[in-house]
């Protein structure tokens, strides 16, 4: 038996939601605030969308939920209205405000386009879930604090149970009925993630009534715990049989999910890139190539001749001695402090900054997924082998993280890298940290591994070898993230390649591999440290080499933008008009 819901509540909130934003953004044709054209807010907009996104969000938060999604669309549809008004007439914006302006727009864009990419991959996992409606509508209404007859609602949960039953028979491999269903892998394992999501959810649904209503135990709480072993039983059944993904964590194997050349189009657009995925992979291989030239010349320097895999191998053990180097990690971060604001004059460095930073050690777990050194909340964590790992893990960890690799990386994740970046972002603009783009945050530390080699930060061959290994690792990721989710390259394909081409130790490439496809960074994260380097550097020549401005002053002016797209920051720099209608055009890279 269906349970049929009423939803009186929702539509009321929604009215009276949508009675205060008319009061909030409609101006009449006859009020002086409309005669009078006053400049618009928009840093106070964007601060009320990103707060009223973040309410909606929480509080329609029951998974695959129709009400969910319905409400979603329909405030950011109220939203797109309003930008559309403001472009419409954008002469009192001014140049921050246009800026801002494009954010909010192109935000919403991208956000529906996601949406719809959403609804496409709900839709194949939908044959799989075919009870989840029902049990959508018990903690909906729950939610909307409407009654509930148990007897209805146990025959719910009993209905899902024998579905569940009945799915599990037509998923066998061996079942050959009419009715079978025969999912793609990836279909499968996103109906296992939404089956253990409703599972979470009906348990709140169980607990909020279980021991406070009489009747509620004597008809629900066999039917609910039969149902809930079975939704447990019925994601791993459909991960572990019908996908054939068994362990879980570091232990599984590698599944990403490639989004195809239409979302890597998309995804481009949004972040102003005005290039292809192919020409990015051609921008990435020729610069490998030059790495690897440059590789080849210290390669002999060293003694090696042009082999630059045994020049490699040989900087690889120079690592240093155990418990010494948290000691070493530091020292490296003050000659760099002193290096690019005081010998080279490069930047300015607040005094605060300069002193809030730390360093931490990353876990033996972490180091499975995790293992070199990266930045979080004022402190740099680093990769060292702990005791307790097996030898030939250690020595890989050793390895990784030697003198001459970690040299560059140092400057990398501190200053005047992420930790001088994050500083100024929580500072500065920051109306715009729900922009943020990887192009700015990781091309803004490329950037400085590019300054630094021209500066001579590189005191030694094995200290080039060290650099440019990274480099190496940056345009690899561009090839092996964009050919992953063109279709063009497996994951074992990607691990083999950041080995042989880059260097990295297997268990490396292998972490590294699994963190690119995960589902935990975007699909053009592992493009944005070498072409948002890429960007930085070509905007740097733009405006200190034709002497607009001095280094410091370019830095300073980059940061306080916070960390949006870079061809936006470049309008503001060059005193360029800003089109809120323009689509992206900057070619950096030729």
């Amino acid at each position: 038996m269906r349970l049929t819901l009423r939803l009186p509540v929702v539509p009321a909130v929604v009215l009276a939601l949508g009675a205060c934003a008319a009061a909030l953004f409609a101006t009449s044709a006859t009020s002086p605030v409309a005669a009078q054209e006053e400049p618009v807010d928009m840093p106070g907009l964007i601060e009320r969308y990103a707060t009223d996104s973040r309410a909606i969000q929480s509080f329609y938060r029951v998974p695959l939920s129709g009400v969910r999604a319905a409400r979603v669309e329909q405030f950011q549809e109220k939203w797109a209205r309003k930008l559309d008004r403001i472009a419409a007439s954008p002469a009192g914006l001014g140049k921050s405000g246009k800026i801002d302006l494009v954010l909010l727009r192109d935000k919403l864009t991208h956000d529906a386009a996601q949406r719809a990419w959403g609804r496409d991959r709900d839709a194949e996992a939908a044959p799989m879930l075919p009870f989840a409606a029902g049990l959508v509508e018990l903690e909906e209404a729950r939610r909307n604090l409407e009654g509930l007859t148990p007897e209805l609602a146990a025959s719910v949960l009993d209905a899902a149970r024998v579905s569940i039953k009945d799915l599990r028979k037509r998923l066998g491999k061996k079942y050959e009925g009419d009715d079978a269903l025969k999912p793609t892998k990836l279909a499968a394992l996103r109906a296992a993630r939404s089956a253990g999501r409703i599972k979470s959810a009906l348990g709140d649904w169980f607990k909020y009534r279980d021991g406070y209503e009489p009747d509620f135990g004597w008809w629900v709480r066999k039917p609910y715990a039969d149902l809930d072993k079975a939704l447990g039983g019925y994601a791993k059944f459909l991960r572990e049989t019908v996908a054939g993904v068994k362990g879980s964590g570091v232990e599984a194997p590698i599944v990403g999910e490639p989004i195809g050349a239409a979302a890597i189009a998309e995804a481009l657009r949004h972040e102003r890139i005005a290039y292809s995925a192919e020409e990015l992979i051609a921008i990435a291989n020729k610069h490998l190539a030059w790495c690897d030239e440059e590789a080849r010349k210290a390669s002999e320097e060293m003694g090696f001749g042009g082999d630059w895999h045994k020049a490699v191998e040989a900087v690889k053990q120079k690592y240093v001695a155990p418990g010494q180097m948290d000691d070493w990690v530091a020292a490296q971060a003050r000659e760099a402090i002193t290096f690019v604001s005081q010998t080279k004059g490069l930047i300015d460095i607040p005094p605060l900054c300069e002193e809030l930073w730390r360093l931490d050690m990353i876990s033996e777990q972490g180091q499975k997924t995790l293992p070199f050194a990266a930045y979080s909340g004022n402190r740099m964590v680093i990769a060292y082998p702990l005791e307790s790992m097996p030898h030939e893990t250690k020595l890989m960890s050793l390895r990784g993280n030697n003198r001459h690799f970690s040299r560059i990386v140092v400057p990398h994740e501190l200053i005047p890298g992420h930790h001088l970046q994050m500083f100024m972002a929580q500072r500065h603009a920051t109306q715009r940290q729900m922009f943020r783009t990887p192009f700015l945050v990781e091309g803004w530390a490329l950037y400085w591994e590019m300054r630094l080699w021209e500066s001579g930060w590189g005191q030694s061959p094995e200290d080039r070898i060290g650099m440019l290994f990274w480099r190496k690792h940056r345009c690899a990721r561009v090839i092996v993230s964009l050919g992953f989710h063109l279709g063009t390259m497996t994951t074992d394909e990607m691990i083999d390649f950041l080995v042989e081409r880059v260097g990295l130790e297997r268990d490396g490439a292998t972490a590294e591999v699994r963190r690119y496809v995960g589902g935990a960074y975007g699909p053009l994260y592992q493009c944005a440290y070498l072409i948002g380097g890429l960007q930085l550097r070509e905007l740097q020549r733009e405006v200190v080499g034709a002497g607009r401005m001095t280094d410091k002053e370019f830095h300073a002016h980059v940061l306080r933008q916070n960390a949006i797209p870079m061809d936006l920051i470049r309008a503001s720099l060059l005193e360029q008009r800003i089109d809120v209608e323009a689509e992206p055009a900057w070619r950096f890279a030729e």
